[in-house]
């Protein structure tokens, strides 16, 4: 299994490129343990809960808490995005110019930067309107953010799964179904 043609049977294995695996930086993690999909876990997680206290926050007697937790998790998925940034961009510098998985990741970081941007002005209404319910053009904006951040994680998976990026090579792989 250490030809790199076996990678995919439709890739000639001129064109197979094992630079988008190996990182270049600590920020990255190790070989085979990349760390932009665990950050990414923070502005899902947190922006997934936010939507969810938003929806509670619309059918409660007492709102304020809700829309108060939801704005602080908003936050804590911003803070969370900007760190997964920093590591999704050092993955994806690493990916050969002008091929499809490049491609790929700018259209991945474009949609990222949009989704921040978006739950950034999100919290930023939020504030100016007091935090003690949700407005229906916050709401919005959470539901629209979360469809789009699941249009850019489709992409990341893409990356991972379909190119290989930051994957161990299939010689690696093959060492976990070995008997133990």
């Amino acid at each position: 299994m250490d030809d790199q043609s076996t990678s995919h049977p439709d890739t000639p294995a001129s064109t197979h490129d094992d630079r988008a695996k190996a990182p270049k930086s600590a920020l990255q993690g190790l070989y085979g343990h990349p760390v932009h999909p665990i950050l990414v876990t923070i502005p899902i997680g947190a922006w997934t809960s936010s939507l969810v206290f938003d929806g509670i926050a619309q059918v409660v007697d007492d709102p304020a808490p809700f829309a108060t937790g939801s704005a602080w998790l908003i936050g804590i998925g911003a803070v969370g995005a900007v760190l997964a940034a920093v590591t999704g961009g050092l993955d994806w510098k690493m990916i050969p110019r002008g091929t499809a998985a490049w491609k790929t990741g700018l259209v991945h970081m474009l949609l990222n930067i949009g989704v921040l941007t978006l739950y950034l002005v999100n919290l930023a209404v939020r504030r100016g309107q007091g935090l003690d319910d949700v407005s229906v053009a916050a709401l919005v904006m959470s539901v629209v953010g979360m469809a789009t951040l699941g249009a850019s994680g489709w992409l990341g998976g893409k990356l991972a799964y379909r190119y290989g990026v930051r994957v161990a090579d299939e010689t690696t792989q093959a060492e976990g179904f070995r008997p133990a």
